[in-house]
């Protein structure tokens, strides 16, 4: 892999800080690697290996593993090092509760509150999903991705920020789980079919209908993953 680069030289050879602090560019290096299962949960991070692979020194390397360490992606453990998350099934259901209740409240917002122009935008999201499962192949990383954005622009539009960044950060966690959750023989097809449901209650505008749905769909989403 190439190294990640932590300054920029400009036409007169001054060096001058890269956009972003080289620390969080690792951060979300390591995040992506830990939701493909590069690293696994359990999994002990070798922070040597880590910096000779990408060419860099442990200390923005360590500030990256505590930044995961506040979203729940990774432990600390004392005069051991830090290893990738383990999620039990008590803390998958304690997640899952807490996103049943925060995403099925922003539903219902949307329900009411949602211009016919924000509705037509999830209407689009929801046919992308259709046409990501259609033809899957058994492949379930575009319906992650479209069924993320789904849910995120939901939240947007509901518009409350708090609840946001409860729900980022609850989501990273769950993530910990994902695949072996659409990965269940006929999950994708029953997940696809509950958003049919959320769908069709936003579009009635109907608010405890759809708050309704969203929490069946976390509950069958929890009873896969567990």
């Amino acid at each position: 892999m190439s190294p990640l680069p932590a300054q920029t030289t400009d036409v007169h050879g001054a060096k001058s800080l890269s956009p972003k602090a080289l620390y969080v560019e690792v951060a979300e290096l390591l995040r992506q690697r830990i939701f493909k299962r590069e690293l696994e949960p359990g999994s002990w991070i070798d922070e040597l290996r880590i910096a000779e692979e990408h060419g860099i020194s442990r200390t923005p390397l360590r500030e990256a593993l505590k930044v995961l360490a506040a979203e729940g992606l990774v432990t600390m453990k004392v005069r051991r090092g830090a290893y990738v998350t383990e999620v039990s099934a008590s803390d998958l259901s304690d997640v899952y509760h807490l996103l049943s209740l925060l995403e099925s409240d922003a539903a219902g917002v949307v329900a009411l509150k949602a211009t016919d122009a924000e509705l037509a935008e999830l209407q689009s999201m929801h046919t992308e999903l259709e046409a990501a499962a259609r033809s899957s192949g058994g492949q379930t990383d575009a319906f992650f991705a479209i069924n993320e954005r789904f849910h995120m622009r939901l939240l947007t539009i509901a518009n409350n920020r708090w609840r946001d960044q409860m729900v980022a950060d609850l989501r990273k966690v769950m993530k910990l789980n994902r695949h072996n959750s659409l990965l269940k023989t006929g999950r994708m097809q029953e997940s696809l079919e509950e958003h049919r449901a959320v769908m069709a209650a936003l579009l009635s505008r109907d608010a405890a209908a759809t708050v309704q749905r969203m929490r069946e769909h976390f509950a069958n989403g929890l009873a896969a993953a567990t």
